[in-house]
């Protein structure tokens, strides 16, 4: 079968963009960075500190949307896949659109047309969610850029949706009172789309080489070149929209990247300086020198709190972040879980959507979003603002550090319980929170027994988020058993908190591993 999709018409096309001489942009970048206040240097970046909003926030929206919404089939990485010879995604590409050399991935660009996109309406779903700050991808591993850019003709405002998407969007949820923040592929562009270029594709016509980029192999370390339009490209939508939260995903670790790195977090930390503003880069494994940016893990987890704030970044979906037929989502109840595992290690959760080619959220993912956002209405105390306890957990459910949690969703149990605290002008709290609904209605919590010396005060009062009716209490020297009143049916578990007295026990810190 042959797609009724039309290729794109090569007559339509806008000229190509020269950026061969790229020596006025670098000086520009130079000029910001020797202006200070930080140096392209690991030991001035280091000097870098997360802003308190950042921490304070908790819960971000990421959001996968671009061309490979269209074809809509395995993942966002269909543009790779479908010129490897060997794929599932070759073979049906073949089947449904083609021959690679008749119908590229350059010919689903006129199919995305984003018609029915409401970037207020988006903004608003974000904000019911109970989201701080959004994330969208400003260019994916495809190199077609969501944003208006004056490098590449290959982008949303000249072609697709012709229109600014990632402006657009970036405005409303600005409106809204959600921070901006952007994500860059470009990096892994590099070599993304090399399975083209061994066979008879439309990724060998020179026509076509400014969109599907070097091809180059993967051992093949990144040019001057190629790098230079990395770190131009990063500085102009860092000008043009200023993102206040920065995500690169994990092929910056190339040693070839690292002086490029340096000055881009130089650059934007000092331009961030000139706003009046605090911003936060995220980087996987080794990219960045500690303490000079937040480290975030995908689809992972920390085994105890982590001393500097990091990020977890996961989907809605356990089977592709972008849009696709058949997601295999998750539930509610285990994203919340994943929220509460995440803050109490001292991390951040950054969930991702995946919207449709028309420019629509799918409504099933809209509920999730809903459904997280109901539970936060009630128990968000025990999140926003919150920071770390003396310990992060207990419970017979245990993660490694750095798994990929949604592989295999835990079933945790109402023993499974995350702990956090804050401190105001009215006093000093501890949450517990419950990963599961305790099913004769009573909690009992170890670490909050008077045996155990963590709490290092006496507890004043115990309450439950979300309830106005009093609760029934007794802490032992093995526990703390609360017997909860009758909840309303909803996704998400109980969460105990714990107003404390003002005199200072010392802890016992031997209580857990005894």
């Amino acid at each position: 079968m042959h797609s009724p999709l039309r290729p794109l018409d090569p007559s339509a096309l806008p000229p190509a963009v020269d950026v061969s001489d790229n020596a006025d942009a670098l000086a520009s970048v130079r000029a910001v960075i020797d202006a200070g206040p930080y140096s392209a240097e690991w030991e001035s970046l280091s000097r870098y500190e997360p802003p308190r909003w950042y921490v304070d926030a908790k819960l971000g929206i990421f959001i996968h949307w671009g061309v490979y919404s269209v074809p809509a089939f395995h993942n966002e990485w269909y543009s790779r896949n479908m010129y490897l010879e060997a794929s599932e995604d070759f073979a049906h590409h073949r089947e449904n659109y083609g021959e690679q050399r008749d119908f590229g991935y350059k010919d689903f660009i006129p199919h995305f047309t984003m018609k029915d996109f409401d970037p207020d309406d988006w903004a608003a779903l974000f904000k019911r969610a109970g989201a701080q700050f959004v994330v969208p991808v400003a260019e994916h591993h495809d190199g077609f850029a969501m944003y208006d850019t004056a490098r590449s003709r290959w982008n949303a405002a000249t072609m697709g949706p012709h229109r600014d998407v990632f402006g657009d969007l970036a405005a409303a949820v600005d409106r809204a009172w959600i921070v901006p923040g952007a994500s860059s592929h470009r990096a892994e562009h590099w070599f993304f789309m090399n399975g083209g270029s061994r066979f008879d594709s439309d990724v060998r016509d020179p026509a076509y080489a400014d969109f599907y980029g070097p091809a180059q192999r993967e051992e093949v370390a990144p040019n001057a070149r190629f790098l230079e339009d990395w770190l131009l490209r990063t500085v102009e939508f860092i000008d043009k929209y200023r993102p206040q939260v920065l995500w690169f995903d994990w092929w910056i670790e190339q040693p070839a990247f690292e002086p490029y790195l340096r000055q881009l977090a130089a650059y934007y930390y000092n331009r961030a300086a000139e706003w009046g503003r605090e911003v936060a880069i995220n980087y996987k494994w080794d990219a960045f020198a500690e303490g000079s940016a937040v480290y975030d893990i995908e689809r992972g987890t920390m085994g105890g709190i982590r001393p500097a704030v990091w990020q977890n970044d996961t989907a809605i979906s356990k089977n592709s972040w972008s849009w696709i037929e058949g997601h295999e989502y998750k539930s509610v109840d285990a994203l919340i879980a994943e929220l509460a595992d995440t803050v109490s290690k001292n991390g951040l959760l950054l969930l991702n959507v995946g919207p449709k080619p028309d420019g629509t959220i799918p409504g099933h993912e809209r509920l999730i979003l809903e459904g997280i956002g109901d539970w936060l209405s009630l128990h968000g105390e025990a999140i926003y603002g919150t920071r770390p306890w003396v310990i992060a957990q207990e419970g017979p459910t245990q993660l490694t550090v750095g798994s990929f949690v949604d592989a295999d969703t835990p079933e945790y149990t109402s023993a499974d319980i995350r702990f956090t605290t804050r401190s105001d002008v009215t006093g000093d709290y501890v949450y517990a929170i419950l990963l599961a609904e305790p099913e004769n209605g009573v909690a009992h919590v170890r670490s909050l027994a008077s045996g155990s010396g963590l709490l290092g005060r006496e507890i004043r009062e115990v309450t439950l988020l979300g309830s106005a009716q009093p609760v029934t209490w007794e802490q032992t020297s093995t526990e703390l058993r609360v017997v909860l009143p009758p909840r309303q049916s909803a996704a998400g578990g109980p969460v105990i908190k714990l107003f404390l007295d003002g005199v200072v026990v010392p802890p016992r810190q031997d209580f857990l591993h005894g």
